[in-house]
């Protein structure tokens, strides 16, 4: 599966799913400078990597700032969310998969 369809889902945040299967799932999210992901929480485990730009990400208690080639995680129900530095791309992974990204 490779899904072309980018989905607005922000100011400056847009979402595209790239491949899933039951328990695991594959998004790709293009940021403008400025875009924020809102602090949420989900039952998915999630890894981040960043594949282009500079983030502010925080996950929990944590702050942080990643460019391209750094990874966080977020465990299941952990609050999580990231503003956009520089415009980017991050590719999240998540287990089991979004059903509400399908």
């Amino acid at each position: 599966m490779n899904n072309e369809t980018w989905l607005t889902v922000a100011d400056g945040v847009q979402r595209r799913v790239l491949t899933h299967g039951p328990d695991l799932m594959l998004v790709k999210v293009r940021f403008e400078t400025g875009g924020i992901g809102a602090r949420h929480q989900h039952v998915h485990s999630q890894i981040t990597y960043v594949e282009s730009g500079v983030f502010r990400c925080v996950v929990g208690e944590e702050e942080m700032v990643l460019r391209a080639g750094e990874t966080f995680y977020a465990a299941p129900n952990v609050w999580h969310g990231v503003e956009c530095l520089e415009a980017g791309v991050l590719l999240d992974s998540f287990s089991p998969m979004r059903e509400d990204f399908v």
